[in-house]
């Protein structure tokens, strides 16, 4: 059995963790499995309890938070103690941490993914300016370059991998049949959401600065005004609920918002809905983009900072963020009267059902596996200055 190592910042409900979670419930089990190195475990609302139950073991690595040098003896310290991976699949939003994959080289784990889940990211001066000196040396602890999107990959790698193709794209894969309309299960969750004879616009998102609430809220106070059966549905948790909540309040409208917190029924959530609305700063691709054109509804994004990509049925409208609220509810309340479309026929021919992006990546992890030299246990190999 192959065992794939799984670098991620968290094991909660967010983009990532679904694509790599929609991965791992589909893959051979008997041939593939998938454990997980993170910095954060027993998040609430995460997936450790499904991926212990699936056969996966998480390791727990503290992030650069919490010191540098801590980071890299404790990275030290698992690789000698787990010598026979052959494959490590870092997902990253930017290239500002590497040290997974730079340890990983160290103790010649042959196999070194580096995956692109973004088209850019906020933070600090130095923030950026590591993404931008890890890019001159990620060829050097990488060996194999992924990405969500065309955007996604020319934003992560420098200009010769991105140039010369030397990255895949990896959709995002949903399962479709989950998301295809069905009008009892829409009337079933509406009914226990007590929404049943209302206008629904629903977001899914962890309260980030990335998802933008603070503007979503603005959106919807003014599709409220013109629309006075109109509710919002909050789909998600995060740091930053209390204050989107708090503005809510102020506004007035806590009758007319819902927050859900982190649910396991999305496709379900999605059938209640009416239009999905999805402001982001940036997006890799944003997979709840396409889970929501698998459910028929009209999307409504943000133009030039989300990958054009995302929009393969033509439900999705792309729209400025430097247009105003007022503006974005104008454009939201004229499709208000549109049919639900079946859409699962424009999703698979995309290259967005998961049961061929899994089989895909399941001969993509055999091959790399089967070619891949064994490691050697050469302790020279693992003595450095952090030992």
């Amino acid at each position: 059995m192959i065992r794939v190592l799984h670098k991620v910042h968290s094991l909660e409900a967010g983009g990532i963790q679904s694509f790599i979670m929609n991965v791992y419930r589909n893959i051979d089990r008997s041939k593939i499995q998938f454990d997980f190195l993170v910095s954060e475990i027993n998040v609430p609302g995460g997936y450790d309890d499904e991926i212990l139950y699936l056969g996966g073991r998480i390791y727990e690595i503290p992030n650069r938070r919490q010191g540098v040098l801590n980071t890299y003896r404790k990275l030290n310290a698992f690789f000698k103690e787990h010598p026979n991976y052959k494959i490590i699949h870092a997902h990253l939003s930017s290239l500002t941490d590497v040290s997974s994959l730079r340890v990983a080289k160290r103790h010649r784990v042959p196999v070194r993914i580096v995956h692109s889940h973004n088209i850019m990211e906020g933070g600090s001066k130095l923030h950026k300016y590591l993404h931008q000196l890890n890019q001159y040396s990620i060829q050097s602890y990488a060996t194999d370059y992924f990405s969500c999107s065309d955007l996604a990959g020319k934003w992560m790698y420098p200009n010769n991998i991105y140039h010369n193709h030397k990255f895949h794209v990896v959709n995002n894969g949903i399962d479709t049949e989950k998301f295809i309309f069905n009008e009892s299960v829409r009337k079933s969750v509406r009914e226990e959401l007590n929404i049943l004879d209302k206008y629904v616009v629903g977001h899914i998102g962890r309260f980030h600065p990335q998802k933008n609430h603070d503007f979503l809220i603005d959106i919807f106070k003014e599709l409220h005004d013109q629309q006075e059966d109109a509710v919002l549905l909050l789909v998600g948790d995060g740091d930053l609920r209390p204050k989107i909540q708090e503005k809510v309040s102020d506004l007035g409208l806590n009758e007319n918002v819902i927050f859900t917190g982190v649910r396991c029924d999305i496709p379900q959530l999605l059938q209640a809905m009416d239009v999905f609305v999805f402001p982001s700063v940036y997006e890799g691709l944003g997979i709840a983009l396409i889970e929501a054109q698998a459910s028929g509804l009209n999307c409504f994004t943000s133009n030039k900072v989300v990958p054009a990509d995302v929009n393969i049925t033509n439900l999705v409208k792309f729209m400025d963020l430097s247009k105003s609220a007022k503006q974005w509810a104008k454009e939201i309340l004229l499709t208000k009267n549109d049919k639900r479309k079946m859409t699962k026929e424009d999703i698979e021919k995309a290259g967005y059902d998961i049961h061929q992006v899994t089989k895909n990546l399941q001969k993509w992890y055999e091959l790399k596996a089967l070619i891949a030299p064994n490691r050697e246990r050469n302790e020279d190999i693992v003595k450095d200055d952090f030992s």
